[in-house]
């Protein structure tokens, strides 16, 4: 089987502490002192050579000569995945090695068009600790020769949050600490701090609507209750939300799980990622061009065998900008299991 890239750096940064994640020791203890450790021991670079690898560029090619952007996310999640291994690794093989799951995707954002002729390289590293998770930060680069500022070759950025369990008990287990060193380190790690503490603060007193928001909602559901109670004198120019859905189902193959037995957060996101791009398409009749993810939230694992139903409809759209409208798609996962009449997102 050809891998790409990611999944080759996957396991040959994880060889060495694979053997004991299938067969750890019994009763083996948990990491007993906490390593300080730096930015730089994590950071991991992949390269993909497009240019001169013609079966790894046509496994990335998309029907736009683009790459395809839902197994870009997929290695996002596994080296995002790898670069938490290395960070939290002691090096120990009398301890047993921490769990390590994707909890979010905080934002991703392309920032120009990704050939798939040209060589890219993907680069990350831990930007920030807390507790028990922590937050990565990848670079899609790819350079044109004609662009001499480093900063203009970044293609696309995301953020990622893991979060370490205790892989007996399944209770949050402590990371080892960071410590950054350049500048830049610094500031990613303080902007990484400002949006934990946002992150709680929202738990803790929920959504609240703006003004400003509110007075935007107020005339949609207005239009919305005209669609329902007197559909032929509704706005020609507006659908309903229920008219965009789309909906794909699958049942959850070994194949596609991760170390710990689970199925691979990377996978999720490709998946939602094609939904949510058709459900553009379908709505808009032309190719759409992906700009973000806003976020991706991992509420609960997904095992081998699950009965996965993504759903996904058009949100609300923006035509400020008549030639560039904006389409904001939402896609949710249910985890169905007929035998126990059971369906949770």
């Amino acid at each position: 089987m050809y891998h790409s890239p990611v999944t080759n750096a996957l396991w040959e940064a994880r060889s060495k502490i694979f053997e004991r994640l299938l067969d750890p020791p019994k009763d083996a203890p948990p990491q007993s002192e906490l390593i300080t450790k730096t930015p730089s021991q994590s950071r991991t670079t992949i390269f993909y050579n497009f240019s001169s690898d013609y079966i790894l560029r046509e496994q990335y090619r998309d029907p736009w000569n683009e790459v395809r952007m839902g197994m870009l996310l997929e290695d996002l999640d596994a080296l995002a995945g790898t670069i938490s291994v290395k960070h939290c690794s002691d090096d120990d093989s009398t301890t047993r090695p921490l769990l390590l799951v994707t909890a979010a995707v905080d934002k991703i954002v392309l920032k120009k068009p990704i050939s798939v002729d040209i060589d890219l390289k993907i680069v990350g590293s831990v930007i920030w600790v807390g507790r028990s998770s922590i937050e990565i930060q990848l670079d899609v680069i790819q350079s044109l020769k004609e662009e001499s500022d480093v900063s203009h070759s970044v293609a696309l950025t995301a953020n990622f949050i893991f979060v370490a369990r205790d892989s007996k008990t399944g209770k949050a287990a402590a990371v080892n600490r960071l410590s950054p060193e350049t500048e830049r380190e610094k500031f990613l790690f303080e902007e990484a701090e400002a949006r934990s503490k946002l992150r709680k603060k929202k738990r803790v007193d929920g959504r609240k609507l703006e003004n400003g928001e509110v007075n935007q909602l107020e005339p949609l559901l207005a239009e919305g209750r005209i669609f329902c109670d007197m559909p032929a004198l509704a706005d020609r120019d507006s659908i309903l939300l229920r008219d965009t859905r789309l909906e794909n189902a699958l049942i959850c193959q070994p194949q596609q799980r991760n170390i710990h037995g689970r199925i691979f957060g990377g996978f999720l996101m490709h998946r939602a990622f094609e939904l949510a791009f058709s459900t553009a398409y379908v709505f808009a009749g032309l190719v759409p061009c992906f700009l973000e993810v806003d976020h991706v939230d991992f509420l609960r694992p997904v095992d081998v065998g699950d009965f996965l139903r993504l759903t996904s409809c058009v949100l609300y759209t923006k035509l400020e900008n008549p030639d560039q409208p904006l389409i904001n798609v939402e896609v949710v996962a249910h985890v169905t299991r007929p035998e126990i009449r059971s369906s949770e997102v």
